[in-house]
């Protein structure tokens, strides 16, 4: 009877969202085994609640931020070549700002790296806007991205598993690595008492002709402007509601995205109402990239508090953590 061959021990990725099934896919098609407990379904996620407008968003710190932008730039362009397989496509836009010459402070390096990415004319701004930079980036169909991210993890041979775990430990069960992406839930699985929301709320109207994106969302505001041209409709956006923990929209609030965004596109005002969406970013002072061990001595690689750009830094992120992974169970 011939040998049975060892099988080797999983890696289970906790959180089934943006950064979760990023971080497994990249595992998984490097040769580990790999499975994800997900207490919800992917279109339950926060994830599927965002914009898709890749582009750091009250993310710390700023270098690491821009880096793992830059690579998952890389990614979304190639996927790009194929929007209706993988909801990612390359649109151009405008990122307002106070019209000085300097980019944002801390995104240096992003607006020197970003393709084509200048300073926008006159006669390229929407009415009411002073000055802007201008850029092709990629602007991502959530719900189809977040099943062709599904369907290139089967193709992996990664599992998902519809499973709350209640802590590290639990999920270490059988693993030889434990990979944390459970962001706002990191809150109590680690517990971490750093990871808050940041709630944001979202009208989708049907498109009155809206072609590009346009944005002027700063780090700072609650209340934010923008304007995001999606197959499904158009996306105003928004606010950014620190510890708020409603998923409930608020009529007013909504009242509120619509009026900013019709002071840029006025037909905004009169579009009719498809949906409207709330969403709990999960923020920290700064996103935990790290590796440790838990009491029992198995791996765990954290990777949560991503904020407002999670999809931005998915693939770089994911990068990071195959990096860690590797280096930890080598030891």
């Amino acid at each position: 009877m011939a040998e049975e061959r060892a099988v080797a021990p999983e890696i289970h990725v906790v959180g089934g969202g943006v950064i979760g099934l990023s971080s497994a896919i990249v595992l998984a098609e490097a040769g580990h085994r790999v499975r994800v407990l997900a207490r919800d379904g992917a279109g339950e996620t926060t994830s599927a609640v965002a914009g898709g407008l890749c582009w750091p968003y009250r993310i710390r710190p700023y270098d690491e931020a821009v880096r793992w932008s830059l690579r998952s730039l890389e990614v979304f362009t190639g996927l790009a070549g194929r929007p209706a397989q993988t909801g990612a496509r390359l649109v151009a836009g405008i990122q307002a700002d106070a019209g000085g010459d300097a980019p944002e402070e801390g995104l240096e390096a992003w607006y020197a790296a970003v393709p084509g990415l200048r300073r926008a004319r006159a006669e390229e701004l929407p009415p009411g806007c002073g000055a802007g930079w201008r850029a092709r980036t990629p602007l991502v169909e959530m719900p189809v991205y977040l099943r062709y991210l599904q369907r290139r993890l089967a193709a992996a041979g990664g599992t998902v598993v519809a499973r709350p775990v209640a802590s590290l430990a639990e999920a270490a069960e059988g693993a030889s690595a434990v990979v944390n992406c459970s962001g706002l839930g990191a809150r109590e699985l680690v517990p971490d008492a750093e990871v808050h929301p940041v709630q944001g709320q979202l009208v989708i109207v049907e498109n009155p002709g809206v072609t590009e994106w346009f944005s002027a969302a700063d780090a700072g505001s609650v209340d934010t402007t923008y304007l995001l041209p999606q197959p499904y409709g158009l996306v105003l956006g928004g606010t950014a509601r620190e510890g708020a923990w409603s998923r409930e929209p608020d009529p007013a609030v909504a009242e509120a995205i619509v009026a900013r965004c019709a002071r840029y596109v006025p037909e905004a005002a009169r579009a009719r109402v498809l949906a409207h969406r709330v969403g709990l970013r999960p923020a920290r002072p700064a996103v935990r990239l790290a590796a440790e061990r838990l009491p029992d001595g198995t791996v765990c690689v954290h990777n949560y508090g991503h904020g407002g750009a999670g999809v931005t830094v998915s693939w770089g992120c994911a990068d990071e953590v195959l990096r860690l992974v590797g280096a930890e169970l080598a030891q």
